[in-house]
């Protein structure tokens, strides 16, 4: 509790799953927040001690707009956490343009667009930038190649610029989760009764801690808390993977 007092936070992606998660620690642990999504309305309006706004990522006017709002309300920012993305899935040899373009607006594109916007707030006085990029940019994953492609260019986004904005004292880290969200319930509603089974079964086996995806409250929160606060500042151009081990099982 506390523990950031007085820090100004935007997310994105705030409306649900790990986005609104993190808004809530946020908030308990003493931050001012202001969480902008698609689905919040473009008038604005404060809930539960919280600004919501409406947001297209993939949209740089939109987040212009949406970040001028929400600094204004927040009275500045301090940290940037970019939860924001989509994922689709089939195979690779049939991605659809449409789907493609989807994806990339959102999750690389929408990293560009909501990184720069924060920029312009954090480099006067420095800050912290929290990208959400994942496993599958790491190591790939059959079937989710345009999702994959898209989050390694989170990654790659997110060590390139944390070396060119490190001058203005601003910190750029990268978070690969493996929380179970409403996301992964889509992808879970995708597969045949064989196909989870087998599924879940590859998870029992891979995640060493639990055998199954994390909740985010408990398992993600307090290093999102940790990364936003002062007590982070020395780490920068960081990828970490919150996955119970996952990602380095072989």
């Amino acid at each position: 509790m506390g523990q950031l007092e007085g820090k100004r936070i935007i997310v994105t992606g705030g409306a649900q799953g790990i986005g609104l998660a993190v808004v809530k620690g946020y908030v308990e642990a003493g931050a001012k927040v202001a969480a902008l999504d698609l689905q919040f309305s473009d008038a604005g309006e404060v809930v539960d001690e919280i600004y919501r706004h409406h947001v297209d990522v993939a949209n740089n006017e939109s987040v212009v707009t949406a970040f001028e709002k929400a600094v204004g309300h927040l009275g500045g920012l301090d940290v940037l956490v970019n939860v924001a993305g989509v994922e689709r899935g089939g195979p690779s040899h049939e991605i659809p343009d449409d789907v493609w373009d989807l994806v990339f607006n959102v999750n690389a594109k929408g990293t560009r667009n909501t990184n720069s916007a924060a920029f312009t707030y954090l480099k006067e006085k420095g800050g912290a930038i929290i990208n959400f990029g994942s496993r599958s940019g790491v190591v790939g994953v059959p079937e989710q190649a345009a999702y994959s492609a898209s989050k390694a260019a989170v990654h790659t986004w997110t060590r390139a610029v944390a070396q060119e904005w490190a001058k203005y004292n601003i910190t750029v880290n990268a978070i690969a989760p493996a929380m179970w969200t409403d996301m992964y319930d889509d992808y879970r509603n995708r597969l045949s009764e064989d196909e989870l089974a087998a599924h879940d079964a590859v998870m029992a086996q891979q995640i060493p801690i639990g055998g199954k995806l994390g909740n985010p409250s408990v398992d993600l929160v307090p290093l999102l808390v940790f990364l936003a606060s002062d007590g982070s500042h020395f780490i920068s151009g960081q990828s970490f993977p919150v996955d119970g081990g996952w990602l380095h099982m072989r």
